[in-house]
């Protein structure tokens, strides 16, 4: 194993310290509360089968989110600085594996996001007439370009320029529409629980046909960390946190106890309405039980909560992702332009930018790739293992490093972290093992790349 780095330090000019704990709260919870919440309920009864095996999964992965949450925090109050997790690998294990966890966050991972998530947002606004436009075709010829397309690569441009134009418009936009988002959910719930349709026997409905079991316990935990993703998005702007020892801790492990309370409230409010065969069977779930409650009315409220929570996951995905190569360009370790510091707006610019231009690439050509950046679980978890391991080197080799918070129950809550981790990388990459060897070989891409980078400093 590499001797480890000393701490890596800011350089001057620094990315300004303006956010407080609200907002950093509301870039955790945000960032999080997507599309998912109203997806997965159907996948997650199709694979346990029961509400029990579904809670149960839901109980796991908010718990093993929050392990991972609280090690982040002692790292994140302990080195608060732009880049998180490559900031921790580097100090840890070196140059070349934060160089591919950059390369991994910044060519595949946060793109490819950014491209889902406004398709995503796309698709869901096709609900309404208004916009029925979105699902025909802009253009035919080789490449066919439809106008969900067109619509996606633009909201990509105007969530980049609103961070282009400084973090804190960024995060305040983020801090109302989370707030706004929080009550959405709160109202979908409330309407079920007060809708005469409903009944409490619904939560003792089953799927006989389900996978159920072990198996389909996995299936469905495997969902639910996808429905929980997003909470380390917080350490990649900890450079511009004010007050870090502090708000870090409260932000990570208070906003993840936040979507935990909302999740399990939706999905027993979906299930209050509807049994586990219609859950099983419906496309949106939410969608369906607001239906049942409220007719088409109903149902559109459900899309635009659904439309709001998606536009403010896009900004936080943005926002974090634009910081992992600035923090590499600025140790050297990529191409110098990426570290550039907007001099009127204190943005990232020049990585901001080229992020969009490989979302928008991606946008053009989604229907070839969008099947395999859906698994990026493997490359995800991957680095959140290694990056959680880096807690035990830190306490090893430099215990003299002031840790403002510590995580509790040390080493048991890391170490049940990792090794959870390690087991649904092993059952992800067993359960589709095409798209694991490509999340790999994507990884193992940015070896030539750093020495192209090597070379050229």
């Amino acid at each position: 194993m590499p001797h480890s780095l000393p701490p890596i330090k800011e350089t001057s000019p620094d990315l300004p310290r303006v956010l407080g704990t609200s907002q950093a709260m509301a870039i955790v919870v945000g960032t999080i509360i997507g599309s998912g919440i109203f997806l997965v309920p159907r996948e997650m009864m199709q694979d346990a089968g029961s509400s029990t095996l579904v809670y149960l999964a839901w109980l796991v992965g908010g718990v093993l989110s929050l392990f991972g949450a609280m090690t982040y925090a002692e790292l994140g109050a302990m080195l608060p600085y732009a880049g998180g997790e490559y900031v921790y690998l580097r100090g840890a294990y070196g140059d070349t594996v934060a160089f591919l966890y950059m390369w991994t966050w910044f060519a595949v991972a946060k793109p490819a996001s950014i491209a889902a998530v406004t398709i995503g947002l796309a698709r869901t606004l096709e609900f309404f007439p208004a916009f029925a436009w979105l699902g025909s075709v802009a253009s035919e010829g080789a490449l066919p370009l439809h106008w969900s397309q067109v619509f996606a690569i633009a909201v990509t441009w105007l969530i980049t320029g609103l961070n282009y134009l400084g973090i804190k418009r960024a995060a305040d936009f983020q801090l109302v529409f989370t707030i706004l988002k929080g009550v959405l959910i709160l109202s979908v719930a409330a309407l079920c629980f007060g809708s005469p349709a409903g009944s409490w026997r619904n939560f003792a409905t089953s799927l006989p046909h389900a996978a159920g079991g072990f198996s389909g316990f996995m299936l469905a935990l495997i969902a639910t960390l996808w429905a929980y993703d997003g909470w380390n998005d917080l350490t990649m702007v900890a450079g511009e946190v004010r007050r870090p020892e502090r708000n870090l801790p409260i932000a990570l492990i208070g906003g993840l106890l936040v979507v935990g309370i909302l999740f399990m409230t939706t999905n027993a409010a979906i299930q209050y309405i509807l049994p586990a065969s219609q859950i099983a069977a419906s496309e949106r779930p939410a969608v369906a039980a607001l239906s049942v409650v409220a007719g088409r009315h109903g149902a559109g409220f459900v899309a635009a909560a659904m439309a709001l929570s998606i536009f403010v996951t896009l900004n936080g995905t943005v926002m974090s992702g634009a910081r992992v190569p600035f923090a590499a360009a600025r140790d050297g370790l990529f191409f110098r332009s990426f570290a550039h510091i907007h001099p009127r707006f204190q943005s990232p610019s020049t990585s901001l930018v080229v992020q969009s231009l490989l979302a928008t690439c991606l946008l053009l050509f989604l229907s070839q790739f969008q099947q395999h950046f859906e698994l990026a679980v493997f490359a995800e978890w991957l680095f959140y293992m290694l990056t959680t391991t880096t807690v035990f080197v830190y306490r090893r080799r430099q215990p003299q490093l002031a840790r403002p918070y510590r995580v509790w129950a040390y080493p048991v809550l890391p170490g049940v972290f990792v090794a959870c981790a390690a087991a649904v990388l092993v059952w992800s990459f067993a359960g589709n093992l095409e798209g694991s060897l490509i999340g790999t070989s994507l990884i193992l891409l940015g070896l030539p790349v750093l020495w192209m980078v090597r070379i050229r400093q």
